[in-house]
């Protein structure tokens, strides 16, 4: 969990540097796939495939692809057409995406009813933060970010389910990750990238280098080994978290105004939801 929490403060930056400095200038595809070839260097000299089988590092390449590789071409057009903070306001349904596929499609067994729950307050806790006047344009927004948060939420628990042994081997293998992902953006950008939107300032290569070693690289790697070490329910509400991280950075780099009555309140719940999921459950996962 500290980990979790320490990777949620530094994914909290990324939203509002995205949304200042990137999606106004340069282009989605384009951004996407520097963020995700940056990672994969950074990660390359670890790669270690002998004790990897094939498939093993074929379903971890479509992991990497589908959670974001794809979830970030679908996010980084999404700011277009919402503001930060409604971006932050729609991703409040990843827990409950978590929870879903984990029962229904992936683990196949029933979760213990506190887990979603804790997932349900979870998502009012987020909605409480974040709540406020919505934009014309937020229905392209908003499914925009919800097939983002499907996207999300079916990597993680993928990667969680994978066999991949403990921290020493993932770190070997988790280039692949990348290389999916940086597939599936590279086409992207290939296809629909405006070249006339390239990165062309030392800020907009400054945010690239941090969100691709940093934010991507080193944040994905560490949030992926730690998310095999909590229970299902852990995951979820850790996923919205962000929220109120990405609320406070907002008010403390750019003195955006902050419902700090909202703010303690939702993050009481979600905190509490996370507690829930901490709780030894009646049934196994």
């Amino acid at each position: 969990m500290p980990v979790l929490i320490l990777i949620t403060i530094v994914w909290a930056f990324s939203f509002s540097l995205i949304g200042e400095y990137l999606s106004r200038d340069v282009d989605a595809y384009i951004a996407v796939f520097v963020r995700m070839i940056l990672a994969l260097c950074l990660l390359l000299p670890f790669l270690k495939l002998k004790n990897v089988s094939r498939p093993i590092r074929v379903r971890l390449m479509i992991i990497g692809g589908i959670q974001i590789g794809l979830m970030y071409l679908l996010l980084y057009h999404a700011f277009l057409y919402l503001s930060v903070a409604e971006v932050l306001l729609f991703t409040i349904f990843t827990p409950l995406y978590i929870t879903l596929i984990d029962e229904l499609l992936l683990n196949r067994k029933p979760l213990p009813r506190i887990w979603w729950l804790a997932a349900a307050l979870s998502v009012v806790g987020a909605g409480l933060i974040r709540y406020q006047g919505l934009s014309s344009e937020f229905i392209t927004g908003f499914f925009l970010i919800q097939a983002a948060n499907i996207c999300f939420a079916t990597g993680q628990v993928a990667y969680k389910r994978l066999p991949l042994g403990e921290s020493k081997q993932q770190i070997g293998v988790y280039a692949l990750f990348f290389l999916g992902a940086t597939l599936v953006s590279g086409i992207g950008m290939l296809l629909f990238a405006d070249y006339t939107r390239l990165p062309n300032t030392w800020v907009h290569w400054s945010v690239l280098l941090w969100l691709g070693f940093g934010a991507s690289g080193m944040g994905y790697l560490a949030w992926s080994i730690a998310s095999k070490k909590v229970n299902i329910g852990q995951l979820a509400t850790m996923n919205n978290a962000l929220i109120p991280a990405g609320l406070l950075v907002n008010f403390l780099l750019w003195g955006q105004n902050v419902q700090w009555g909202s703010l303690i309140f939702g993050g009481a719940i979600i905190l509490f939801a996370v507690w829930l999921t901490s709780r030894k459950p009646q049934s196994k996962p």
